[in-house]
């Protein structure tokens, strides 16, 4: 079949009788259902499943695995998520049986190898980020993100500061920002950026006071700017009694040349699934640890992870603690990624990282301003914003570019984020990306910013060459298909 658009369902290959897997003989005694799941719970008719060879099924899924996008198959530039590649090292180490077989529930004297790996995760990550004390439990950033205001409650909780139920967050801020505020229990207070797209200090000055629980801000900021006057800022804050919490989404454009800790910081979350390698999405899971200063440190989660004279070891005794926010201490498989790819490249393999990916995120920008309009003329760090507003005035948007980048087989990068960029369009090339990527990328949006003066009906209406043309995003989301219905 030649044209990938007329690929069949997978219930379209089904051939009563055929059998596309073989499984192993139990090794366990069969149990009989009905002595240990309620009777509400047993099916009563087979599932309705496809009946298909081994060689349809891998041929069908190796199909399907062509139309998607992914770091290892393409340019994947999404501005602030740090899609970058996954070094297959990583997964070796991960796949270890030492590693790979245990389970959750063994006496810890037993697992001493992998509460070592652990422990040794947290110094890194401690030296990296300048904070006194990691956990390893929460599961991705905006846990990690949640974990940390809730550990900033309970300190002013603790000292009868009761009063401080605002978090302060910039108006360029990720929008996981304010939502994590609001589920820890604050009220969210956005503070403006000024003309440079650094936050504002007289306008912060003004939201401060009494009720401030924390500012929670990325150095360099969504706009891939870095905060100059943030030693000035972390002192505002702190004056009022405030924290700083540093959202880590963007430590891949200062990783081994600047520390959170030395910014002022007191919590610090960071994605081990961004700028230390691991898997996205359904590649994952992803990992959130967070760092604290140790004023922070008693409330920690429990178990909080020790070395002790006889080994390494869970400690449960921690009356201040916020609790267990994770089962298992965390996703154990993503940290030893991440410890993996820190042990390979060593400090100045990680300061290379952060030189290469401004240097990408720079090149581009420069080749990149003559064609869309560039809201912020200064270096950028690891990733930059355009304007598609030049666009705009010709009937082409930002959407329109977007999808149009998927007919020369990109992932299109963020759009429409932050909000305080009209038509924005964010872009974060990574440091693992050759020069000849980014020119080939950079040539697509030429040409598409070509087209939308000569001949705008083409990106209007792309995408050309996908199996599903230009989907309603709204009703999607709205009313999203739960399941598959045969009809």
């Amino acid at each position: 079949m030649n044209n990938h658009q007329d690929q069949p369902l997978i219930f379209e290959l089904t051939r009563p009788g055929r059998v596309g897997y073989s499984l192993p003989e139990m090794d366990v005694p069969e149990l009989n259902l009905d002595d240990v799941i309620p009777a509400d719970y047993i099916r009563t008719e087979e599932p309705e499943l496809p009946e298909v060879s081994e060689l349809d099924i891998m041929r069908h899924y190796t199909a399907l695995s062509r139309r998607n996008h992914g770091v290892d198959s393409g340019f994947y530039p999404l501005g602030s998520c740090t899609m970058k590649y996954n070094p297959k090292i990583n997964e070796n180490v991960a796949r270890i049986p030492g590693f790979a077989h245990i389970h959750p529930l063994q006496d810890e004297s037993t697992v001493q190898g992998a509460l070592g790996l652990m422990y040794d995760l947290q110094e890194h990550l401690k030296e990296i980020t300048g904070m006194d004390e990691v956990t390893l439990q929460p599961a991705a950033g905006a846990h990690g993100e949640w974990t940390g205001l809730m550990m900033i409650r309970a300190f002013h909780e603790s000292n009868n500061d009761t009063a401080r139920t605002k978090v302060i967050v910039p108006d360029s801020a990720h929008g996981t920002n304010p939502a994590s505020a609001t589920v820890a229990g604050f009220e969210t207070i956005t503070v403006k950026s000024d003309e440079n797209g650094l936050v504002d200090l007289e306008d912060l000055r003004s939201v401060v006071g009494p009720d401030t629980a924390a500012l929670m801000l990325t150095n360099p900021n969504t706009l891939g700017l870095f905060e100059a006057h943030i030693l000035e800022m972390a002192k505002i804050v702190h004056d009022a009694g405030g924290k700083l919490y540093y959202d880590g989404a963007n430590l891949n454009a200062v990783l081994s040349k600047a520390r959170p800790g030395d910014m002022g910081f007191d919590v610090v979350h960071l994605n081990l699934h961004k700028t230390f390698t691991g898997p996205h999405g359904g590649g994952g899971p992803g990992s959130g640890p967070v760092g604290v200063k140790a004023d922070l440190i008693p409330y920690l989660p429990k178990p909080v992870l020790v070395k002790r004279e006889d080994g390494y070891r869970f400690e449960y005794d921690r009356p201040q603690a916020i609790g267990r926010v994770k089962p298992f201490y965390g996703n154990f498989g993503i940290n030893v990624r991440a410890y993996t790819y820190i042990r390979t490249m060593g400090p100045d393999g990680l300061k290379a990282v952060t030189e290469y990916a401004v240097l990408n995120a720079n090149y581009m920008m420069r080749q990149l301003a003559p064609h869309f309009d560039l809201p912020f003329n200064q270096h950028c760090k690891h990733e930059f914003v355009l304007s598609g507003k030049r666009q705009k005035k010709l009937g082409v948007r930002t959407l329109d570019i977007a999808k149009r980048l998927l007919d020369f087989g990109y992932h299109p990068p963020t759009i429409y984020f932050p909000l305080n960029v009209e038509e924005c369009i964010m872009i974060e090339p990574t440091e693992t990306e050759s020069k000849e990527t980014l020119d080939e990328f950079i040539a697509a949006m030429i040409q598409i910013a070509k087209e939308a003066e000569e001949n705008p009906e083409i990106v209007q209406e792309a995408p050309h060459s996908t199996v599903i043309k230009r989907l309603d995003e709204t009703l999607a989301a709205r009313k999203p298909v739960l399941r598959f219905q045969k009809q």
